[in-house]
């Protein structure tokens, strides 16, 4: 039965993640009818067929009202901009534009955004844990040679998607922000100047305390939903319905870059390289939560130093 399936599933999934060894999946199956007809178990098996059919329409639902469409958008955008009169450099995009005229109000909007991106994000933790639920090994990662990528299988030692978060999660997310934002910033400044990209305005929202504020909360918003989204679930179901690593990084590179687009043709690309950083680090690590904290740290210093000093540096 489907609804058994993924409570059981769930369950098992919450055991890992707490770290307790003690398995009581033969208590829980002796006490009724349901858990009896449950085939979850904490063994290596795979999703069955019934439950890798219902993945993919998960993955094609999912996508559509999220990423997918913001990238379908965001290459829309990119035609109308390269048919305007004006170079591709001389054009400018503002990512967190004012949405009302009214100052008392701009805030309320401001938040429905950014509470949108962490509904996001919270959708997709919560269809891992309660509906079919990854099982240990089925990610498949592999500390072998990079052509271990293309199997379907699982070779090497496991990885399991770590989604509870961790103060050993803070000193990598660093690192990575450290990593990925100041080449992406250099990479940025030389893409204008060569008219690959429009120019980008990080904001255009005062500089009062409370859209610092704003500001700050809708850059880790971004950096939950997708890092959350777009690597640890994308990249989990892919491998749930036996997708070979080396598509699950094509895959999720290209869906990052897609929906950055509009920006220009050069944010398209980074965003790709950027994709398959991070989703390297969970393939040898399974854990997400560093990249939610690079992610937020990137945009954070991008709105609120562009707010701060009123430019591009190189710009």
């Amino acid at each position: 039965m489907p609804i058994s399936r993924s409570r059981v599933g769930a369950y098992t999934l919450l055991v890992s993640l707490s770290g307790d060894g003690k398995d009581t999946s033969a208590d829980n199956t002796r006490n009724g009818g349901e858990m009896r007809e449950s085939r979850v178990s904490t063994d290596d098996s795979q999703p069955n067929a019934a439950d890798r059919s219902a993945l993919r329409w998960e993955i094609l639902i999912v996508l559509a009202v999220t990423f997918g469409a913001s990238g379908v958008r965001a290459v829309l955008r990119l035609v109308e901009a390269a048919t305007m009169p004006e170079d591709l450099n001389e054009q400018t995009t503002t990512l967190n534009a004012r949405q009302s005229d009214l100052a008392w109000l701009d805030p309320a909007f401001q938040l429905i955004s950014s509470g949108v991106l962490v509904a996001w994000g919270a959708l997709s933790l919560f269809l891992l844990i309660r509906h079919v639920p990854p099982r240990l090994g089925e990610l498949g990662a592999s500390t072998g040679p990079l052509l271990r990528l293309w199997s379907r299988g699982a070779p090497g030692r496991p990885v399991h998607p770590v989604l509870a978060p961790s103060w050993r999660d803070l000193l990598p997310g660093l690192g990575m922000a450290a990593l990925i934002g100041l080449p992406g910033l250099v990479f940025y400044v030389a893409a204008v100047q060569l008219g690959f990209s429009r120019e980008v305005i990080p904001t255009g929202l005062d500089r009062s305390i409370q859209d610092l504020v704003l500001l700050v909360l809708n850059s880790w918003a971004n950096g939950f939903a997708e890092e959350i989204l777009v690597v640890a679930w994308l990249c989990t179901r892919l491998r749930q319905i036996k997708v070979p690593w080396v598509w699950v990084f094509v895959a999720s590179a290209v869906l990052r870059g897609s929906y950055h687009l509009y920006q220009g043709y050069s944010a398209g690309l980074g965003n790709m390289v950027m994709g398959v950083v991070f989703v390297w680090f969970f393939y040898r690590t399974g854990r997400v939560w560093p990249l939610v904290i690079a992610h937020g740290m990137i945009d954070t210093v991008a709105f609120v130093g562009y707010q701060v000093i009123g430019s591009t540096p190189g710009l």
